[in-house]
């Protein structure tokens, strides 16, 4: 009986054992699950700070294109001022040339004018001239006519 009851025992220890070193497997297939678990929440975070500076460099790189934006939009202005103040230092120029131009046309007139005015001159001197022989040779007609005259007076006519 007791051998029986010892075999049992025995068997029954054997088996409490079993179910203990079973629940320790357990409790270590557990303890890896909990640590792989672990390592992939480990990786998880790895990927989202990943992801999240992924991120943070396209925010970057869209903020540099924004900047390369802002600096073509300014350049774009620069020319736009640049063409307009050709534009308005050409106009002032034009300006300059017309202004030239009128008064090289009424310096021009005003010398045709003046030498109009000269040759109404030189022909009213031409006239007076004209004149001054008409009344000269009017004074000697006049002579010849008193030479005549002392003449007939002579002669007694």
């Amino acid at each position: 009986m007791t051998t029986a009851t010892g075999r049992q025992r025995a068997s029954e220890v054997e088996t409490q054992r079993e179910r203990e070193r079973e629940r320790e497997r357990e409790k270590e297939r557990e303890r890896e699950r909990e640590r792989e678990r672990e390592r992939e929440r480990e990786r998880e975070r790895d990927r989202e700070r990943e992801r999240e500076r992924e991120r943070e460099r396209e925010r970057e790189r869209e903020r540099e294109r924004e900047r390369e934006r802002e600096r073509e939009r300014e350049r774009e202005r620069e020319r736009e001022t640049e063409i307009k103040k050709e534009v308005e230092r050409e106009v002032y120029r034009e300006r300059a040339r017309e202004v030239e131009r009128d008064r090289d046309r009424e310096s021009e007139r005003e010398r045709k004018r003046e030498r109009e005015r000269e040759r109404e001159r030189e022909r009213e001197r031409e006239r007076e001239r004209e004149r001054e022989r008409e009344r000269e040779r009017e004074r000697e007609r006049e002579r010849e006519r008193d030479r005549e005259g002392n003449g007939d007076q002579e002669r007694g006519y």
